[in-house]
């Protein structure tokens, strides 16, 4: 809906703008985010179930809040991903997180957002700007591989993606380039799934928890 906006525009508006100047913004943005519009809702359904994606969708911040929140609590309450419990408890999760988070956003930013900005260091903000984004992502990741505890995983994970960064990304065209996370994610999922431990899955079938899964 957001990247319709310009044909809207166009369309109601008399600004003096083409079509072929709006399609090629468009495809500029499609092509960075575009490959999210498919990998996000097929990684995080299993985790969040139904109701859990409608909130997440809705409240924002999924990959860095509400989907550590979910895997900390079903984590917490022993509940295996894909099942009607784990769904349960990623929906009141992602409850509690949104909660939380606006309260904080009322008490650190509404009302003392102007005062402490007002007395920290010209020096440290411009600290904050550069690292504020990798150190909430670290720390996020940190969360979810102690609290996953899949070290084959981790390790392909990490693997891949320092062959796309180091790799891919300088030696191949920009269009490639853009889908950079993507093709993390796409080859992640692709080798951790041959890689798999059959035994487990086996074991895993047995589950009484696997005839309560959302996808039966």
């Amino acid at each position: 809906i957001a990247t319709s906006i310009p044909f809207i525009v166009l369309a109601t508006t008399d600004i003096d703008i083409t079509l072929g100047q709006i399609l090629t913004a468009w495809l500029a943005v499609a092509a960075v985010y575009g490959t999210f519009y498919i990998v996000e809702p097929l990684t995080y359904f299993p985790i969040l179930g139904p109701a859990g994606m409608y909130q997440a969708f809705l409240i924002g911040n999924i990959a860095n809040k509400l989907v550590p929140s979910a895997i900390v609590a079903q984590n917490t309450l022993g509940t295996t991903p894909g099942t009607r419990k784990a769904a349960y408890a990623a929906t009141a999760a992602i409850s509690g997180a949104a909660v939380v988070h606006v309260v904080s956003l009322v008490g650190l930013v509404g009302v003392l957002g102007t005062w402490i900005v007002s007395i920290t260091p010209e020096s440290i903000t411009d600290v904050a700007r550069i690292y504020i984004l990798p150190a909430i992502l670290g720390g996020v990741m940190v969360q979810l591989i102690a609290t996953l505890k899949q070290v084959r995983a981790t390790l392909i994970a990490i693997g891949v993606s320092l062959a796309v960064v180091f790799l891919i990304v300088p030696y191949t065209p920009k269009f490639v380039s853009g889908f950079a996370v993507a093709i993390a994610v796409v080859l992640t999922v692709v080798v951790a799934w041959y890689t798999r431990d059959r035994s487990a899955a086996t074991e895993g079938a047995e589950d009484p928890d696997v005839e309560d899964s959302l996808i039966n």
